[in-house]
Parts: C-alpha cells; structure tokens; sequence
C-alpha cells in the first residue's frame, strides 16, 4: 500500500531521523517566549526579552547589591562582636559568619536545633521580635569561663538552669548592644529580651510566611566550636536597609564628583600666590652660626646657582637657574617636579 503524501512530501522521509533533527533544530531557533499580563492576556514580546524564572514560594526581598552592603555591616559586626566578647571573658573569642540569607519564618524555626537556648527580643523603635539562639554546650562553656574555669567544652546534653541562664543573659545583651551599634545611619536602638525558649517549635513570635533575615554564626571559645543564629524580621530592618542605601548611594554621588576633571575659572586669574627662590646650604654647626658676624664668608658648591628651589607658597614647584637679566637677578624655570 503506497504512503500518503502530504504536500509532496512523504510521511517516511519526514519521520527519518535527520528531518526529526532538522525540524527540531527548526523548532528551537524559532522558540518565543510569551507574557501574559494579569487578565491572563497575551503581550507580544520583543526578540531578544529576558525572562527569569521566580520562585514565589521563597521571593527574594534583597536584590543582590543590598545583600552586599548588608553583609559587610554584619562582617563588621562580628567583628567588633569577637573583641568584645574577647575583652569581657579575657579569653580569645573567634567568630565567623557561617551564612548570612533570608528564609520564610517558618523555615527558620524548623531549623533551630532541639535542645537550644532560645532568648526573643525587641529593638526600639523598630517593630517586630528578633530571635537569637545559642547552642547549650557553647553556653555552658561561657558560664564556665565566666565562673572562673579555663573555657574547656562542655559535654553535657541538657537544659540550661536558672542560673545558667541569668550569667548568658550578660553575654546575650552584650550580642544585642552590639548589634544595634554597627546601624551607624540609624535612630539611637535599645534591645530588651522579652522572653526565653528552648524549643523553636514553640515560637510564634512572627507570621509563619513572614521574611526573616538568618544570620548564622560559627563561635570557637577555647576547645568549644559551637553555632548561634540570630533572626530578624525583614519588615524590622527595611526602613534601617534604605537608609543604608541611601548613605551609600550619597556616598557614590559625592565620590563620582570629587572625582571630575578639575574646571578653570577667570577669577583665579587674579589670585596672589607667593613665590620664592631658595637655595639649600651645607649643614653648620650650632657653634659655627653663634660665630658668624658681618663679613664673613660662607663657602657653597660652584653648581648651586642651577640648583635654585622654586616654592610656591612654601611648596617646591620647579628647579631653577639663577641669572642676572636688564641688571636684574632672574630665575630661568629649568624642571618643573
């Protein structure tokens, strides 16, 4: 039975490899992408549009360039935050930021790990409660250093006691003073803690979709190596990120203008500038200049006329040459510096 034909075209010799590959090669340079707008209507796009991909159940609230900024803020932070600690328990006190991101409410106390020393507090004037949480071990090794022992880790897998718990609360306000310390664009901030946990699946303390900024740091105190998160709500910090922004981005403008070619302009025609001509004499003696009196001679090298230093008010500009010019002294301008 003979094959139909379809515009003078045989379906075997379509479906033969290389026309599959051929119409797929087709096919792909002639691939669009369409926008559909919110009614669900199509818009014609232009050739070369650029379209990413956006995940809506984790959207991104700071762009790339906010990110940065604040993640120097926070190095800075940990900086300042390992001298202190340093100072305060007289014992070297090493922190790193392990990752610094933002994560659904949610996700964040899901991994707070079980047991944890969890302290919430509030910043004023800002809105919201921030969270930081210490591992038990790193907090027990503390006390201990702050009881008088050397810093060794702490083995032990359980709750912190009250007492425990008042001598971190130290270490936890000294965390939070600091923390407030490097918004250096910021209303003056006072921290409080407002309440104590040990399991982050009790908290409920934001919305459980609310935007959360997760700072993860890695503390090393003598042979303990332990971790501490601290989160804040992202709506807690956004006035304080546009502020920074704005710092920088002032910052910016007024480096970009500093940095303009100098302009020239009629009225410094008119400016005085003092002018001298000096010459540098070999070092005397303090004796030998008590000594000197009208009429003597002071010897100099036979080159220093073509070594006269040109300053401009007070500032060497050129090297010069002494002459005499109309039966005046001249300086001839031989090197400009």
């Amino acid at each position: 039975m003979a094959a139909k034909k379809d515009d003078d075209f045989d379906i075997n010799e379509i479906l033969s490899q290389s026309s599959i590959d051929a119409l797929l090669a087709e096919a792909a340079s002639s691939e669009q992408n369409y926008v559909y707008s919110w009614e669900g209507k199509r818009i014609e796009t232009k050739p070369n549009l650029f379209i990413e991909n956006y995940d809506f159940r984790n959207p991104i609230f700071l762009t790339e360039y906010e990110l940065r900024h604040v993640r120097i803020s926070h190095e800075e932070f940990i900086r300042y935050l390992s001298a202190r600690l340093s100072m305060y328990l007289k014992m070297d006190v090493s922190i790193k930021m392990s990752q610094l991101t933002t994560t659904p409410y949610s996700q964040f106390v899901e991994s707070i790990p079980n047991p944890t020393y969890i302290t919430m507090f509030k910043v004023s004037p800002l809105n919201g409660i921030g969270i930081l949480a210490t591992n038990p071990r790193l907090a027990m090794t503390i006390v201990d250093r702050m009881l008088g022992g050397k810093g060794h880790s702490v083995k032990d897998e359980r709750y912190l006691t009250e007492i425990e718990m008042t001598m971190v609360d130290e270490i936890t306000m000294i965390i939070l003073n600091e923390w407030c310390t490097q918004w250096k664009d910021a209303p003056e901030m006072n921290p409080t803690m407002i309440g104590k946990e040990n399991n982050g699946r009790f908290l409920q303390t934001s919305p459980h979709d609310a935007i959360m900024l997760v700072l993860s740091m890695e503390c090393m105190l003598g042979d303990c190596s332990e971790s501490m998160l601290m989160g804040i709500p992202y709506y807690s910090i956004e006035d304080l990120i546009k502020r920074m922004e704005d710092k920088n981005k002032q910052n910016t403008n007024q480096g970009s203008m500093l940095s303009r070619e100098a302009r020239w302009f009629d009225s410094f025609n008119q400016i005085g500038v003092k002018v001298s001509a000096e010459w540098t004499l070999p070092p005397i003696t303090v004796a030998e200049v008590l000594s000197l009196k009208e009429g003597d001679l002071i010897e100099l090298e036979p080159d220093i006329l073509h070594r006269t230093e040109i300053k401009c008010e007070g500032k060497q500009k050129f090297w010069g040459e002494i002459g005499v010019e109309d039966g005046n002294v001249a300086v001839r301008l031989a090197k400009a510096l």
